[in-house]
């Protein structure tokens, strides 16, 4: 027998508490079913009953993925209290919030100083002591957290509080299991510390460069990166199309750049005036007023018909119409696109993490990545007019995708802890 079920808890994002989960899964348009034999083993797990996951406003990803684990871990752990933090918020570290802005104007003012500082902290070698640095550094912020949420798990989906946290266990002998959430296609240095009891990854690659760098291979998960709940779901593209008035006779390209609407997302739109036939263009410019504003100045004058938006939770649905996605290469943003076999142009990729996701994308298929300006209006043109090509991405995104990555993270710590005693960390 099939039961639909209203389940309560206590679930708490960047010191918001949310009761009832059918509040948080409607935000994501995601309804669970399950048996009553389900329901029953549900409620019999041996899982710790406080969990923090610890993440970094860098970029939305990190969060994002975030939200998805906590939204599945609470659904199957009732009575669970799940609490995510923002490692880099001013609340908790002035040092953590000033290192994010000195990173965010490292990317602006000089990208390729930020690409060099990445490729060498990457490697085994000169990244260790990079590593251990920031890792005594910021063993305060989370020695503060840890103190006060006193937790069951604690769930990293940032390399810097992952680094603080594994300190304090080599340390201090914290006892509290320590998961890394890996939210790129690529293993930096600042990742890796034996003292992780579980490493989640996207992709069997990493799993072996981690082995390669002696994390042992019980500890190593390959459960895919987690997006929201939605990306599960099947979406009618007709519909959506004439609710947000495109027309079926043009073809339909969404231009994102990430949840801070970076990735040159003006200049796509520039390089996309150069020529080519008319396009329809949804723009999504995320939480930058000023992107907005500058656009809306802008594209009366852009030859194909514009649609501008900011921030949206309906990102499932205009992925499912849109034809194409023109985007930078956040690992996120790229698993939603799998998820929803949606073929990929990666485009003004930052500098570090975002040219390693680009490349192993371009090199399964699943994408072309555009290194320069002038190539982006005739790779956009020439993908349009080959169905064949857009078929081909579409069945190796089919592959790839693993929209289910959260539910897979919740079912191994299930497994995990059913063998295992779990403690609050004693600090």
């Amino acid at each position: 027998m099939i039961v639909k079920i209203r389940h309560v808890f206590n679930l708490q994002i960047n010191n918001l508490s949310l009761t009832g989960l059918n509040l948080f899964l409607t935000r994501e348009r995601f309804v669970l079913y399950y048996t009553e034999v389900e329901m029953e083993e549900r409620t019999m797990r041996p899982n710790p009953k406080r969990v923090l996951i610890v993440s970094a406003s860098i970029g939305s990803g990190h969060n994002q993925a975030a939200e998805a684990i906590a939204g599945r871990i609470a659904w199957e752990n009732p009575g669970a209290t799940v609490k995510i933090v923002d490692f880099m918020d001013q609340e908790n570290s002035y040092f953590n919030t000033l290192l994010k802005e000195t990173y965010l104007k490292m990317l602006h003012l000089s990208p390729s100083m930020y690409d060099v500082l990445y490729r060498w902290t990457k490697l085994s070698g000169s990244g260790l002591p990079v590593q251990n640095l920031m890792a005594v550094i910021m063993k305060k912020t989370m020695e503060k957290l840890i103190r006060k949420y006193r937790p069951h798990l604690v769930i990293c989906t940032h390399p810097f509080p992952c680094g603080a946290a594994a300190y304090l266990k080599k340390t201090r002998g914290i006892k509290t299991t320590l998961a890394a959430v890996i939210t790129d296609f690529a293993i930096h240095r600042l990742w890796v510390y034996p003292e992780v009891d579980l490493y989640f990854v996207g992709v069997p690659e990493l799993r072996t460069e981690l082995l390669a760098q002696g994390i042992p291979g019980r500890s190593i998960h390959v459960s895919g990166i987690p997006i929201a709940a939605a990306f599960e779901q099947l979406y009618d593209k007709q519909s959506i199309a004439a609710e947000l008035g495109l027309s079926k006779d043009l073809p339909t390209v969404l231009v994102m750049g990430g949840g801070l609407g970076l990735g040159g997302v003006k200049h796509a739109l520039e390089n996309l005036a150069a020529g080519g036939s008319v396009l329809q263009l949804i723009v999504l410019t995320g939480r930058n007023p000023k992107l907005q504003q500058a656009l809306r100045q802008y594209s009366p004058a852009s030859p194909h018909i514009v649609r501008l938006l900011g921030y949206s939770h309906r990102v499932p649905e205009l992925m499912a119409c849109a034809d194409l996605l023109i985007t930078k290469p956040g690992a996120l943003t790229i698993c939603e696109a799998l998820a929803m076999k949606l073929p990929l142009v990666l485009y003004e990729s930052i500098p570090g993490q975002e040219k390693d996701n680009a490349g192993y994308m371009s090199r399964k298929g699943a994408a072309v990545w555009v290194q320069s300006d002038d190539q982006l209006q005739p790779t956009v043109s020439r993908l349009l007019n080959n169905p064949d090509q857009l078929q081909r991405m579409q069945a190796i995104a089919r592959e790839l995708r693993q929209p289910q990555a959260a539910r897979n993270i919740a079912a191994i710590l299930e497994r995990y802890f059913r063998t295992r005693y779990f403690t609050a960390a004693n600090l």
